[in-house]
């Protein structure tokens, strides 16, 4: 799994606009934080589209969609 994290100094030769977005870079989850937990959707799923994730008695339903997007419903 990636995950991104912001860049903090800019690239030599950036434009001013390119200057005015924020630009990220891939990172391992090793070196993130640990006091968040990382998961991968993919992992949660099995290989496939949904995966039911239970809080507090309530079931919820996580769906991959062809695009790549993740949706979270009740």
């Amino acid at each position: 799994m990636t995950l991104y994290q912001p860049l903090t100094a800019s690239p030599q030769g950036a434009s001013l606009l390119s200057q005015d977005r924020p630009r990220l870079r891939a990172v391992a989850p090793a070196a993130l934080p640990s006091a968040m937990p990382a998961h991968d959707a993919r992992h949660l799923t099995q290989g496939g589209n949904l995966a039911q994730i239970g809080l507090d008695g309530q079931v919820y339903t996580l769906r991959i969609t062809r695009q790549g997007k993740l949706i979270l419903t009740k």
